[in-house]
């Protein structure tokens, strides 16, 4: 391990012993308490790891020291034995602190907007649409997280001309931040008659949901248009003007709601969406300019880009970022393997980016 590492293993360990006494003592404000907790929660696992890491290091030094000084063989052996033992687990343990130091992606924590929208393929792009959108419903129901429709066009055959919603929980942007992009199915559709194999697609979009501190929104920034809602919703339907149209009018984004009955409800709606929309256009041009002279390998969210592919008649789903190929295309439309192409392309992305650190 070189100089430099171990100094900041030093200071890591220092700094944890730190806020383990001042936590332990008295007069901490609410705020501060609350501050340090989280530094010293967050460093709970790194030191953790580094403290495996040395223990690891000083059982290879004394079995070292044993295989070379010991006169019985049979303890001569079971030290060799212990050193080759200790020799393999030292990467992995080394690999698991580093990664363990990688600056964390801010916006982890956060929920999240979701968009998908029906791309090239007229009905049975539409219909693929429906098909995202249900896959990510059931993956947040088995992570607890809340899922919450804020907008839906239907085609009327049951695609999804648009859907949006928003999704709450513990590292919900963290974990679905992989899916922005464009997804592409190829299968026969209910309406072919001669079985011939299409090829459509939809697009996915997670946007980090923001709050008021985050996007500060001027009211003379903003048109905001009523109109009377259509489609489903009941008796109120095109009686009242609840539906809302907002125009940022320096960015040009628009953003409707007409879901909720209640002109109130569908501003506040469209307002969270159009910060979130706000906030990911900030995010990607600090990406940009950090990342002018080189593209990143994961995670750009450049929605031009095909990511994925789902193949009906064979069964499969390849991811293209990570050339990953899971035969088990029910299972992941159900939300139930999801993890797997989520985890590789985390794993993935760790990679890239501790590979860039040590370049």
């Amino acid at each position: 391990m070189d100089r430099v590492l171990a100094s900041r293993f030093d200071q890591l360990l220092r700094r944890h012993a730190e806020l383990s006494a001042a936590l332990s003592g008295a007069g901490l404000a609410g705020a501060q308490f609350a501050r340090l907790s989280k530094e010293y929660s967050e460093l709970g696992p790194i030191v953790a790891g580094i403290e495996d890491l040395r223990r690891t290091e000083d059982e290879l030094a004394a079995a070292t020291e044993m295989a070379a000084s010991g006169d019985d063989p049979d303890m001569k052996a079971l030290a060799d034995d212990e050193v080759q033992e200790l020799r393999q687990r030292l990467p992995d343990l080394e690999l698991r602190v580093k990664l363990s130091l990688l600056p964390k992606d801010e916006d982890d924590e956060r929920n999240a907007i979701l968009e998908i929208r029906a791309g090239t393929g007229g009905d049975e792009a539409a219909l693929f649409a429906s098909d995202l959108f249900r896959m990510y419903q059931r993956y947040a129901a088995m992570r607890g997280w809340r899922f919450e429709l804020l907008d839906l066009s239907e085609t009327g055959i049951g695609g999804f001309k648009e859907a949006v919603a928003s999704i709450t929980g513990r590292d919900v942007f963290a974990r679905l931040k992989y899916e922005s992009g464009v997804h592409r199915v190829q299968r026969v559709p209910e309406t072919e008659a001669s079985g011939r194999i299409h090829t459509s697609a939809a697009t996915v979009a997670v946007l980090p949901e923001a709050e008021e501190v985050d996007i500060d929104i001027d009211d003379k920034d903003l048109r905001i248009d009523v109109f009377r809602s259509s489609g489903p919703g009941g008796q109120s339907v095109n009686t009242t003007d609840s539906a809302v149209r907002i125009t940022h009018l320096p960015s040009g984004l628009v953003v409707i709601q007409q879901d909720e009955k209640s002109q109130h409800k569908n501003k506040a709606r469209a307002l969270k969406v159009l910060r979130a929309r706000l906030y990911e256009m900030q995010r990607q041009a600090l990406h940009a300019a950090r990342a002018a002279d080189r593209k990143s390998q994961i995670g750009s969210g450049d929605r031009s880009e095909r990511i994925r592919t789902y193949n009906f008649p064979q069964g499969r789903v390849t991811d293209h970022r990570v050339n990953l190929t899971l035969h088990k295309i029910d299972k992941i439309l159900s939300g139930e393997a999801l993890d797997e192409v989520i985890d590789a392309l985390t794993t993935a992305d760790r990679a890239a980016k501790l590979a860039m650190s040590t370049a």
